[in-house]
C-alpha cells in the first residue's frame, strides 16, 4: 500500500512538472506592466457587465422626460434621443460585446486549432484543410458578416458566426505551421519508430508545443472580435435596436453627433478601453511565450 501511495504522488508530482513550466510561463504574463494593466481594464469592464442588472435595474430601455442632453450628475454621457442613459446603455453593450468576443473568439481558436493539426492524422487531409482555410481568408470578416446577415438576418448570431469563421484561417495556419516545424524533429521520429499512435503523438507532442502561439493568436483575435462587432453595427448589420450594443450606440450617436458629441464620445471610449485591454493582454501573453 505504502508502495502504491508512492507511485500515486510521484505521479502527482510529475503531472505538476509537466504543467508547470507552461501555466508559469502564461500568468507570468500577468505580472508585466501590459499584462497588469490590461488584465485590471478588462476585469473593471468585465465586472461592470455582469453587476450591470443589480446596479441598473431599470434596464437599458427606461426612457425620460428630455433627450439629448450632455453630460451631468445623474448621466456620465447624457440622453439620447429618447431620454435614455447613454452610460447605462454602454453598460449593458458592453455585456453584449463581451459575450460575443468571450464565446466566438475561444471556440474559433479550439476548432481553428484542431483543423491545423488534421495533418497529424494524415498529410493529404491537412493540405485539403489548409485549402479550405485559405478559401475562408479570401473573404475579409466585413464581407463574411454581410454575406451571413443576407442568410440569417441581422442579429447575434450572425456577427458570432462572423468572429467564429473568420478566426478559423488564422488559427489553423498557426497550428499547421507549428506541426510542419516539429514534424521531422527526433522526438517526433522516434515515436513513430516507437509504434506511438497519431492521437497520442498529437497530445503529447505537438499540441503542448503548438500552444503557445494558438494561445497569443486568440487574444490577438480578441481585438479584431471588438472590432468586428462595431463595423457590422454602425453600418446597420449587427445588433438591432432597441439592444444596445458598442456599435449600435455609435451608429445611433453618429446622427446626433453635433447635438450631442458624448453620445458618439462615451460609447467610444468604453469600446477603445475593450479593445486596448485585450491589445495589452495579447502583448503580454506574446512576450512572456517568446522570452523562454
Amino acid at each position: 500500500m505504502t508502495a502504491t501511495a508512492t507511485d500515486g504522488a510521484a505521479g502527482r508530482v510529475g503531472v505538476r512538472r509537466r504543467l508547470d513550466p507552461t501555466l508559469a510561463r502564461y500568468l507570468s504574463a500577468f505580472r508585466t506592466p501590459k499584462g497588469i494593466v490590461g488584465a485590471s481594464v478588462l476585469l473593471v469592464l468585465v465586472l461592470a457587465a455582469l453587476l450591470a442588472p443589480v446596479v441598473f435595474p431599470g434596464g437599458y430601455d427606461q426612457q425620460g422626460s428630455t433627450a439629448l442632453t450632455g453630460p451631468s450628475g445623474g448621466h456620465v454621457f447624457g440622453l439620447d434621443e429618447f431620454g435614455r442613459d447613454i452610460f447605462v446603455r454602454s453598460v449593458y453593450g458592453l455585456r453584449v460585446d463581451l459575450s460575443l468576443i468571450l464565446t466566438a473568439v475561444p471556440a474559433s481558436a479550439v476548432l481553428g486549432t484542431l483543423l491545423g493539426l488534421t495533418g497529424v492524422f494524415s498529410e493529404r487531409l491537412g493540405s485539403g484543410v489548409q485549402r479550405l482555410l485559405d478559401v475562408i481568408i479570401g473573404f475579409p470578416g466585413l464581407v463574411l458578416g454581410v454575406c451571413l446577415v443576407a442568410i440569417l438576418g441581422t442579429g447575434w448570431l450572425a456577427l458570432f458566426l462572423t468572429i467564429f469563421i473568420s478566426g478559423l484561417p488564422s488559427a489553423g495556419r498557426f497550428a499547421r505551421s507549428a506541426w510542419l516545424a516539429q514534424q521531422g524533429r527526433e522526438y517526433v521520429l522516434a515515436a513513430k519508430v516507437l509504434g506511438v499512435s497519431r492521437r497520442q503523438l498529437l497530445t503529447r507532442h505537438v499540441l503542448p508545443n503548438a500552444l503557445d502561439a494558438c494561445v497569443v493568436n486568440a487574444a490577438v483575435w480578441m481585438v479584431v472580435g471588438v472590432y468586428i462587432e462595431a463595423g457590422l453595427s454602425i453600418v446597420g448589420l449587427g445588433i438591432q435596436p432597441p439592444t444596445p450594443s458598442l456599435g449600435v450606440l455609435l451608429n445611433n450617436g453618429l446622427r446626433f453627433v453635433t447635438q450631442s458629441p458624448t453620445y458618439v464620445i462615451g460609447p467610444a471610449l468604453v469600446l477603445v478601453l475593450l479593445a486596448v485591454a485585450f491589445s495589452l493582454l495579447s502583448d503580454a501573453f506574446n512576450e512572456a511565450v517568446n522570452r523562454r
